[in-house]
């Protein structure tokens, strides 16, 4: 049975100093959850690109994040939420080369490979939440969405 803990840190998303301070905060979390360095990166680099996309298309917003526990199995729940304009297709949206900016594309459906399991509400004017989980050993079931 996976289990929740309290929310770990609700950290604001408002400017390119505090996407530092996600990345640091999600490399802390997953290395003291036992994560391995490869895992780490993974989750530290869909972190970045969630956390940036709520900055740059969100308008700002905020993360939280939570531990997670599955028997021996640790994991960490990440989730990015805006209340900006929201996605108006979101599979167009998680299509690789698809972009609303200038970058390359590779945001949402490149942080949904790096990562266990991924969810994502939004609509227009309805602002975004993308919630993201990662385990320490292996998903506890099969992999999906949250």
């Amino acid at each position: 049975m996976q289990t929740a803990g309290r929310v770990e840190a609700s950290l604001p998303i408002s400017s390119d100093m505090d996407l530092a301070w996600v990345r640091q905060h999600v490399r802390q979390t997953a290395a003291e959850l036992g994560f391995g360095l490869v895992e780490q990166t993974k989750l530290v680099t869909a972190a970045s690109e969630l956390a940036r996309n709520t900055l740059v298309h969100g308008g700002g917003g905020r993360l939280e994040s939570v531990r997670l526990a599955n028997g021996h199995v640790r994991g960490l729940r990440l989730t990015f939420a805006d209340d900006g304009p929201g996605i108006p297709d979101v599979e167009r949206a998680l299509t690789d080369g698809y972009t609303s900016g200038d970058g390359l594309g590779m945001g949402l459906g490149g942080a949904r490979r790096l990562v266990h399991e991924f969810s994502i509400d939004s609509g227009p004017a309805a602002g975004t939440r993308v919630t993201v989980i990662s385990w320490t050993v292996r998903p506890p079931h099969p992999r999906g969405e949250v």
